[in-house]
């Protein structure tokens, strides 16, 4: 009864349908079978070792083990009903052997691919809270404006990298920034937290952009005057572009700091928000002497604007070719940011063959 009991709880734990679970229990029953009708067959008790292999394939370590002790169960009522087991046969005793050995190979590495899989998840989880902390969810709606968001990051099984952006509410209007840090991995991620927690707390306080733009060059310029980041001043930098959309008038503020220009959606109608004096990137406004000169564009109820990084311009294809993001944005003429957002996703995904090189970051805004 105890083990009827183990067993039944063997077959429940594991990640294999009972469906997949016939096979292996149906190849174990059917050499045994066999073997006992017809005796003398030479590959029928070999063919044993297919099952445990089989069902650590798709099945947990515990499931594997029982299929495994399954299958020398039913080599060894073979070896009785022949007389193999009793007489000590080389050969069969060989067998027992081999099948021994390679049940508990497939067991263990079924263990280990388990154990890694539990880590897996949860660094997962530890980088989904990371993203939370560092990289909040923007709200779908913001004051007067529709707001969507998107980030891929390129390391494999990341969520975060040195790609940014933020909103923040202000008396008059809200002010985004986005934002790409130079450099990838954990490196680029305290950068990236650094700036942010720069900008969501200057924002609220500092009256002009200018002023906010300055600001964060200088906290970024602080971070590398720490005698351990020293050696990094020059070499490090952050781009971005800050933004000012009040909420009584149909105009955009931005001071660009070495970004990629946002793009403008009327209908079909695509514009490029060049700035007419950009200042450096962020980190070497204090090397370069940087003035931050704020240019105004128009933004009407019902235009789009596209907030991205250089990982969605400079994402390329098998051919080699740079995504073509102004001619791809002119031919969908979405309704919403999130249609915007949901159509660049899967164009961007589809261009590079689902893999980025670089994190790629989007905030598509509407003024109602």
């Amino acid at each position: 009864m105890r083990l009827r009991r183990w067993f039944r709880r063997c077959l429940h734990s594991g990640q294999a349908s009972d469906a997949r679970l016939a096979l292996p229990l149906g190849l174990i029953a059917a050499i045994v079978l066999t073997d006992v009708l017809s005796p003398g067959l030479p590959m029928g008790p070999s063919l044993l070792i297919v099952a445990p292999a089989l069902t650590a394939s798709f099945a947990s370590t515990l499931v594997t083990g029982a299929i495994a002790a399954l299958a020398v169960a039913g080599i060894v009522v073979i070896g009785l009903q022949e007389g193999h087991l009793l007489g000590g046969t080389v050969d069969f005793g060989s067998q027992i052997i081999a099948l021994l050995a390679v049940s508990v190979i497939v067991t263990v590495f079924r263990y280990v691919r388990e154990r890694h899989a539990r880590e897996l998840a949860l660094v997962r989880t530890v980088s989904e809270a990371t993203q939370r902390v560092v990289l909040r969810p923007l709200p779908h709606r913001i004051g007067p404006l529709r707001v969507a968001s998107m980030y891929l990051a390129a390391q494999e099984q990341a969520l975060l990298g040195g790609d940014l952006y933020a909103a923040i509410r202000t008396s008059t209007g809200t002010r985004l920034i986005i934002g790409d840090v130079m450099g990838k991995g954990l490196t680029a991620v305290s950068d990236a937290a650094l700036l942010l927690g720069a900008f969501r707390e200057a924002a609220h306080r500092q009256a002009t952009l200018p002023d906010l733009a300055a600001y964060l060059d200088h906290s970024v310029c602080w971070n590398l005057a720490d005698p351990a980041e020293a050696e990094k001043a020059g070499e490090c930098f952050i781009t971005a572009a800050i933004l000012d959309i009040p909420d009584a008038l149909p105009h955009i503020h931005m001071v660009t700091c070495g970004h990629p220009p946002p793009l403008r959606l009327r209908g079909r109608q695509v514009t490029a928000l060049h700035a007419t004096r950009p200042a450096p990137p962020l980190g070497l406004g204090e090397l370069t002497a940087a003035t931050y000169h704020v240019d105004t564009f128009t933004l009407e109820p019902g235009d789009l604007l596209l907030l991205h990084t250089d990982g969605v311009i400079e994402a390329r294809d098998s051919r080699g070719m740079f995504y073509p993001l102004t001619e791809r944005t002119a031919s969908w003429d979405p309704h919403s940011p999130s249609a915007l957002v949901h159509h660049l996703r899967t164009d961007l995904l589809a261009h590079v063959g689902g893999h980025l090189a670089d994190d790629a970051a989007v905030i598509a805004v509407q003024r109602d």
